[in-house]
């Protein structure tokens, strides 16, 4: 086991029973892991062209915002709907049972920009592919879709195969 991995906790039969949930809050909690996090995530994106970092509601924000200030460059937020001040763009994404969305600023990206989009998890992979076509819509070019934890037996990376995509932890 990784030393990252060994701050991230199993709770068995959460949200329901027969769901092993991988809880994050305690690398979060430890101020060296989570800065050990933070520079292998950036380090994964230096060789990436990328001018902005986008982090998915509300995870996301918590490493992306992280990781686009060690590497000097914006931060963007993509929320669920109705959280977002001014203008939005939204995207709607089906999931198991019904339907979702998420929502960004129409002016959040310039055409042609190079964005990197960051979240915690990556499971079925289904806000991550919506968070994609939203920036896509507004003109930018997604480099790289990252993620802290990947649980590879919900195939999300599969729902992702026009994007290049990259975790640091892995779970069978």
């Amino acid at each position: 086991m990784t030393e990252l991995e060994s701050l991230i906790r199993e709770i068995p039969d959460f949200p329901k029973p027969g769901i092993l949930f991988r809880d994050i809050t305690p690398l979060l909690k430890d101020p060296a892991g989570f800065r050990l996090c933070i520079e292998r995530m950036s380090d994964m994106l230096r060789e990436v062209p990328c001018d902005l970092i986008a982090g998915i509601e509300a995870r996301g924000f918590l490493f992306g915002s992280a990781i686009a200030m060690e590497m000097g460059i914006g931060f963007i937020p993509i929320r669920k709907p109705g959280k977002l001040p001014y203008k939005t763009v939204k995207q709607s994404y089906d999931l198991e049972y019904g339907t979702d969305a998420v929502e960004i600023h129409s002016d959040a990206v310039e055409k042609g920009s190079r964005v990197v989009l960051v979240d915690d998890l990556l499971a079925t992979g289904g806000t991550m592919e919506a968070s994609c076509k939203l920036l896509e819509r507004l003109g930018a070019s997604i480099t790289l879709c990252a993620f802290v934890v990947e649980l590879a037996a919900l195939s999300g990376r599969d729902r992702l195969k026009g994007y290049k995509t990259e975790s640091l932890i892995r779970f069978a």
